[in-house]
Formats: C-alpha cells, sequence, structure tokens
C-alpha cells in the first residue's frame, strides 16, 4: 500500500479528513477532479465563508435518520470547530441567526489554511486528477485516476469519498459518490436540489416580476416547519433566505405560506388606524410597512384607495388574509445550477454513525454532501463536512 489512505474530493470534508489524519501519523493522498482545492468553499457566503453555526445540531439537518448524525457531532462539536480554526489563525465573528464568519479573512483563507496544513502534515492533494474507478482487492483498494492525459494507479487499505453533490455543475459537481455506491449496491436515497430558488409560472408570474429586486421580512411556513427571514422577489419566482430554507421541505405540487407581517398584526393596526386617522388611504399605511412597489403590486388584491374607516368586516378579513396568509405554488426551483446543496445522498442505514464506514464494503467511507445528511442555510452544512471529516479520520 502506498498511502493509508485516498481520498476524493478536496473539499470541506476531503480536507478536514485529511488534516486530522496528518495528526494521527496517517498518510493520506487527496485526488480532486478539480483545478484547485475547495472550490466550493471559496464561494461559500459570498466568499466569506459562513464556516460553522453556533445553534449547530442535529435539529438543523434533513435525513432519513433524524438521529444518525448525533454521533459525529458528539464526536466534532461546534466548539471543535472553532477552536481548530482560530488555533490555525482564523477567529470567528458571528453574524445573523449564529452564522460563524472568519474575522477579517474570507473563503481563501480557509482554503489556504488547510493547504497549508496538509503541507506541514505531508498530506498531498493532486489537482486535475479525475478518478476513473474504484476496485476493491485482496488487501485494500486500487484508485485508478487520469490527470494530464496520463493514467495512474494508487492502492491503499481505506478509500474516502468526498466528492460532495450534485448542485453547481460548473464548479466541478459530480455525480461520482452516487455512481460508485450503486456499482457497489449501496442504497442510495433519491436526491433533489436543496436550499434553492423557487420558481412562478402561469398567470402569476408577471405579478413576481414586477417585484424584482425587492426584499422583505416574512414568516415562510408550510405544514413541517416555518422560517422567518426575508424573502426576495425575482423575475422568475421567489429568493431569499427563508425561500432557500423552506425549499429543503418543498415538493412539486405542494404550497407553501408567506406572512408578510409576521410580528404584527395588520387588523390591529387598521383598528388602531381607524380610532385615530380613519382618513387614512389604506395605501399610506401599507407604504408603512412595505416598499411603494411592493404596496402597489398588493394592490390586485387589496382596496389600497380606500380610506382604512370606510374599510367593511369583510375587506379587513380579506386584508388580514392576503398579508398574513399569502397562498404561493411553486412551479419548481431553479435546479442544481442554483442550488447551494444536494438533499438526500448515500443512505444512512449503509453507514456505521460512529465511523462512517460502508457496511457492505469495509475500508471505503462516505462524507459530506454526498451522505443522506442536508443541513439549514448558514453554516450548517460546513459544520456536517467537518464532522464527518474529523469521525472518518479516526478510523484510517
Amino acid at each position: 500500500m502506498e498511502v493509508d489512505a485516498i481520498i476524493i474530493g478536496a473539499g470541506a470534508c476531503g480536507l478536514m479528513c485529511a488534516v486530522q489524519a496528518g495528526y494521527l501519523g496517517k498518510k493520506v493522498i487527496i485526488l480532486e477532479k478539480g483545478a484547485k482545492p475547495g472550490a466550493k468553499i471559496l464561494i461559500s457566503g459570498g466568499g466569506r465563508c459562513n464556516y460553522t453555526n453556533l445553534l449547530s445540531s442535529t435539529e438543523q439537518f434533513i435525513s432519513g435518520n433524524k438521529h444518525f448524525a448525533k454521533s459525529a457531532f458528539n464526536q466534532w462539536t461546534v466548539y471543535d470547530t472553532i477552536s481548530f480554526f482560530e488555533v490555525n489563525g482564523i477567529t470567528g465573528k458571528e453574524k445573523t441567526l449564529g452564522q460563524l464568519f472568519p474575522d477579517g479573512k474570507n473563503a481563501k483563507d480557509v482554503v489556504a489554511m488547510f493547504v497549508d496544513l496538509c503541507q506541514d502534515l505531508g498530506q498531498e492533494i493532486r489537482c486535475n486528477a479525475e478518478v476513473d474507478s474504484v476496485r476493491k482487492v485482496e488487501d485494500g483498494f486500487e484508485v485508478e485516476y487520469h490527470q494530464h492525459s496520463a493514467t495512474h494507479v494508487l492502492r491503499a487499505s481505506k478509500v474516502v469519498i468526498a466528492t460532495g453533490g450534485l448542485p453547481i455543475p460548473k464548479m466541478g459537481a459530480t455525480d461520482f459518490a452516487l455512481r460508485l455506491a450503486r456499482k457497489h449496491q449501496i442504497n442510495v436515497v433519491e436526491t433533489a436540489p436543496a436550499l434553492v430558488p423557487l420558481t412562478i409560472t402561469g398567470k402569476d408570474e408577471e405579478w413576481y416580476a414586477q417585484l424584482a429586486g425587492n426584499s422583505v421580512f416574512c414568516e415562510v411556513s408550510n405544514a413541517e416547519i416555518s422560517f422567518e427571514e426575508n424573502i426576495l422577489f425575482t423575475h422568475w419566482g421567489l429568493s431569499g433566505p427563508s425561500i432557500l430554507q423552506i425549499s429543503s421541505f418543498w415538493r412539486p405540487g405542494q404550497t407553501i405560506n408567506i406572512n408578510l407581517l409576521p410580528h404584527e398584526n395588520i387588523s390591529t393596526l387598521i383598528e388602531q388606524e381607524r380610532n385615530q386617522q380613519g382618513k387614512t388611504l389604506l395605501s399610506t399605511l401599507l407604504n408603512r410597512l412595505y416598499t411603494k412597489k411592493l404596496t402597489e403590486a398588493l394592490g390586485k388584491y387589496l382596496p389600497l384607495n380606500k380610506p382604512v374607516a370606510a374599510l367593511t368586516k369583510v375587506e379587513i378579513a380579506e386584508i388580514h388574509r392576503t398579508i398574513h396568509q399569502f397562498v404561493v405554488k411553486p412551479a419548481g426551483d431553479k435546479g442544481y445550477d442554483k442550488a447551494e446543496v444536494m438533499r438526500g445522498g448515500i443512505d444512512t442505514a449503509e453507514l456505521s454513525s460512529k465511523s462512517l464506514e460502508c457496511k457492505k464494503v469495509p475500508g471505503l467511507y462516505f462524507g459530506g454532501e454526498c451522505v443522506d445528511v442536508t443541513g439549514w442555510l448558514g453554516g450548517y452544512n460546513f459544520q456536517w463536512a467537518w464532522a464527518s471529516g474529523f469521525v472518518i479520520a479516526q478510523h484510517l
């Protein structure tokens, strides 16, 4: 065996795995399809890299087995992530809802940190190395890959699959993990884009398009869950943090509910206005709450030019329903090109929760996004990547 393990994929999970293996005196080689390591890290958080979330627990993850990630998160906690980054020169600064970003640094610094650590620990990263096959041999694995038109073969007793998911093909996304799993009769949970903008078509498309660029704080919900963050109207539908969040829980044909005023009651505001200045137009009242453009657009559903004192009970009930229970039926989503992550992946029932080793193929490990563990928006998926990388490294 040339090395203790071959890691396929130099993303968050693969890089952390290589570093942690190095701390344990294990020699690994990372094979990366792309021209440089950490491509997806570099674009995360708008290039700022929200590398974990202080609120992270299994509650913020979607999986066929909601308890599966507990072992990994117990072995590598949020505070382990924070400490690891601090020891290596990156301190965190909390932003919205527990998101932790590098203070005074960015995603390039995060990738550079891992590359430097790999170099210091003697772990080799081979870029432009696309794996063609992973074969089980008597004492381990044989990995064949091509690099610069030449074919190479590596042998190791362990192989780690950290190739990520299907989102953002232009960044080198690949279905390698899924293809390899199926080849070895390892079950794959159906995949779909997650944390992805939603599209609107048909007769309502123009209504959304006229609001493109407008952002408003809302509560977005379905029968399963709700999120309070901004939504963003676009030419093709809806985006923004709360829409990306709910998209992971949305299925084609379902509706979502948008509360355009989550912390106030529009009926109460109308009543207060009637008591103080009944001549105020409904449009004037709404302009205090929303952009002029959104108020004008709501005119499709509401009597904007009517004084609040003249509103009937039926009209007030309709205003309340429109503001607090605005129902949307998306036509679809923007697909893997615009998705942050993939939902589904390697069935957790196929893996040991303690080591992430494949039960059917000893010595083969799956970590990161290719596994059926999908986090919310805001650094949660990075925490899973770091934790799964750490856990695998302990067993190489």
